[in-house]
C-alpha cells in the first residue's frame, strides 16, 4: 500500500546542489556551535532551516540525554522536520557533537526560496516527509503516553496524535519502560501520564494542550485577515488549501479534530485513481496538507468554528470555540458529515471506552483478539471490517437492511462475504450496551423476528448515517431538509459550488447533491478556488 515519504537512507544521500547552497548563503547567516551545544530542543519553534557546512549534529533522547539514533547529520546535510513548513515546533532535541558550522535561514525566507527553486523544494520536502515517516513507523517521538489502555484522557491524546500524523511512544502502565520514564520525570509510575520532552508533564491532558506543545495549534492573531477561510480539513478542504496557496491566495484551513476528516480514518482506499495498491485516507490527505503548506497555506487545529458573521465592510468573521476570531474575504464550507449518534441508552458514557466512530491503528489495538462489532452498511463500514479483521478475533458487521447492494461497492461487499473472519448480519440492530467503566457486551435484535441476544464485546464501531456539520453557518446560507448546503441551480447560483450568500462556497460531502466519494471531494475542493479567486479579486 502506498505511503508518503521515500526511504530516508536513500534520501539523506541526495545533497542540495551547489546553486541551492549558494542561494542559502545569500539569505542566511553563518553560525558556529561548540561541541555539546543544543541547536534545538523539543517544543521550541521550528523557525529556521539549518544547513551543515562543517561538523556533526545528533538527535538526543530527552529522557536519557544520550544520542538517540545511530546516524548523525554531517556536511551537505540539513536539520529540519515537516513541522518547519507550517511554523510548528521541533519534536526532538538536536545537539552539536563536535564544533559545528551551519548556515541558518529564517523560515519565511526559506519558504520563499523553496517556492522559487522547485528542485531544491523537492529535495527538502521529500527528506522532511521521510523523516516523519521513519518516526511514525518506529513510534519515535518526544511525546510519551503512559497508561493509554487504562485512561480515557490519555487514549484521546493517542487518537489525536495518531490522526494528525505526530509520532509518539506509548507504554503500558507498570511496564519497565513506563517506570523508567516516570523516574526520569520525577512522577509516580503507577498513574497514567502525558509527557513531552521530560520537562513537561501535561496536567489534565486535552488535545488542545498537546497541540500547543506540538506546534499544531498555530498562534493566530485575533481578527487576523485572510483572503479565504476554508472550514474543514478533509479531502475537499485540503484540496482547496492546495489550490488556494498555489494561486497566491492567503488561505487558512480550520479543522476541529484532525486533518483528514472522516476520510482520514479510512485504513485503505483502493478506488482512488493513481494508487493501484491502495492508500490510507490519512496518508492521502497528509500528502495534500504538505503540498498546501509548501504553497503557504496555514492550518489551525483543533479549532471548531462555532459562528460565522458577515461584517459591514463585506468580509466574513469566523468565531472559534475559544472565542478567537479570524476574518476572510470569502469562505469555503468543507465541513463534511459525521456519523450519527444512535438512540441507544448510555451511548455517550461508552464513547472512547468501547464505542468508536473511527477504525485506525489505535482502535485496532483496543480490540485485538476479541469479538468486534460494526454497525453500518456503507464503504466506510466495509473498509473498517476488512481492516479490523487483521487484529480482532472476529468481526461482526450489522446491517439494518436486507442487502449491501445499494450502499457498498461491489468489490468490497464480495470481500466481506468471502472473509471467514467476518460475519455479515442483515436485519440487525443494537438495542442495549452493557458494562461499567468500559463496554463489556451489547444486545443485538433481529428486526425481522424480534429475537434478541447479548454478545460479549469490548469494541463497538458506529458508522451509520451522515449528519452535515452546518450549524455554525448561523443561517447565512440556505440548507435542504437534511441540513446540507444548497448550491448551484438549486438556489439559482452561477457556480455549482456557490451558495445563496455571495462569497460563501460549499464543497464535498456537506454540499447537497454531491457524490460522497473522496475523489469527488478532492475535485470540488480544487475547482472551487477559481470561483473564490474571481470573487476575492473583483
Amino acid at each position: 500500500m502506498e505511503t508518503i515519504g521515500r526511504d530516508l537512507r536513500e534520501m539523506q544521500r541526495v545533497p542540495l546542489a551547489a546553486s541551492h547552497v549558494a542561494a542559502l548563503q545569500a539569505v542566511g547567516a553563518e553560525r558556529h556551535y561548540p561541541a555539546g551545544t543544543f541547536l534545538a530542543r523539543a517544543g521550541e519553534p521550528a523557525d529556521r532551516f539549518v544547513y551543515v557546512e562543517q561538523g556533526e549534529i545528533e538527535v538526543v533522547n530527552p529522557f536519557t540525554n544520550e544520542r538517540h539514533l545511530p546516524s548523525t547529520l554531517g556536511p551537505t546535510q540539513f536539520m529540519g522536520e515537516i513541522s518547519f513548513l507550517n511554523g510548528g515546533n521541533w519534536s526532538m532535541p538536536m545537539r552539536a557533537v563536535t564544533d559545528t558550522v551551519v548556515i541558518e535561514v529564517p523560515r519565511l525566507e526559506m519558504l520563499r526560496l523553496m517556492s522559487e527553486i522547485p528542485e531544491m523544494s523537492d529535495i527538502v520536502i521529500t527528506v522532511l516527509a521521510a523523516r516523519r515517516r521513519r518516526q511514525l513507523d518506529s513510534n519515535d517521538g518526544t511525546l510519551v503516553l503512559i497508561g493509554e489502555d487504562d485512561d480515557r484522557a490519555v487514549r484521546r491524546i493517542a487518537e489525536f496524535a495518531s490522526r494528525n500524523r505526530f509520532p509518539y511512544r506509548s507504554y503500558t502502565l507498570g511496564s519497565t519502560e513506563a517506570v523508567a520514564v516516570a523516574d526520569s520525570c520525577s512522577i509516580q509510575s503507577d498513574r497514567p501520564a502525558v509527557i513531552f520532552g521530560r520537562e513537561i508533564v501535561v496536567a489534565d491532558p486535552t488535545p488542545d494542550k498537546v497541540a500547543q506543545l506540538l506546534g499544531l495549534n498555530y498562534n493566530l492573531i485575533d481578527d487576523e485577515a485572510f483572503d479565504v477561510l476554508i472550514v474543514g480539513g478533509g479531502p475537499a478542504g485540503v484540496a482547496a488549501g492546495v489550490y488556494a496557496g498555489a494561486e497566491g491566495l492567503h488561505a487558512l484551513v480550520v479543522e476541529d479534530i484532525a486533518i483528514g476528516g472522516q476520510a482520514g480514518t479510512s485504513s485503505r482506499i483502493e478506488n482512488y485513481m493513481g494508487f493501484p495498491t491502495g492508500i490510507s485516507g490519512a496518508d492521502l490527505v497528509w500528502r495534500g496538507e504538505v503540498q498546501a503548506m509548501k504553497f503557504g497555506t496555514r492550518f489551525a487545529m483543533p479549532r471548531r468554528v462555532v459562528k460565522l458573521e458577515r461584517l459591514n465592510e463585506g468580509a466574513f468573521c469566523a468565531t472559534f470555540d475559544n472565542d478567537q476570531r479570524v476574518r476572510g474575504q470569502a469562505v469555503v464550507v468543507a465541513t463534511g458529515v459525521q456519523y450519527r449518534r444512535l438512540p441507544i441508552d448510555r451511548l455517550e458514557a461508552f464513547e472512547g471506552a468501547g464505542v468508536y466512530y473511527a477504525a485506525t491503528e489505535i482502535e485496532a489495538r483496543y480490540c485485538r483478539n476479541t469479538e468486534t462489532i460494526i454497525i453500518g452498511g456503507g464503504n466506510s463500514a466495509g473498509q473498517a471490517a476488512m481492516f479490523l479483521s487483521r487484529s480482532a478475533g472476529h468481526v461482526r458487521l450489522l446491517v439494518r437492511g436486507p442487502s449491501l447492494a445499494t450502499s457498498m461497492s461491489s468489490y468490497l461487499s464480495s470481500r466481506l462475504e468471502a472473509d471467514p473472519a467476518i460475519t455479515v448480519e442483515y436485519g440487525a440492530e443494537v438495542t442495549a450496551l452493557h458494562g461499567d467503566d468500559h463496554l463489556d457486551a451489547v444486545t443485538i435484535r433481529n428486526t425481522v423476528d424480534g429475537t434478541a441476544r447479548t454478545i460479549s464485546t469490548c469494541a463497538l464501531f458506529i458508522m451509520v448515517g451522515a449528519a452535515p456539520n452546518t450549524s455554525w453557518l448561523s443561517g447565512l446560507v440556505e440548507l435542504d431538509g437534511h441540513g446540507f448546503v444548497l448550491t448551484g441551480d438549486a438556489i439559482g447560483a452561477g457556480s455549482p459550488y456557490a451558495t445563496s450568500h455571495p462569497g460563501i462556497f460549499a464543497v464535498g460531502d456537506v454540499r447537497a447533491g454531491s457524490v460522497k466519494r473522496v475523489a469527488s471531494s478532492v475535485g470540488e475542493g480544487s475547482v472551487v478556488i477559481s470561483k473564490v479567486w474571481d470573487y476575492v479579486r473583483h
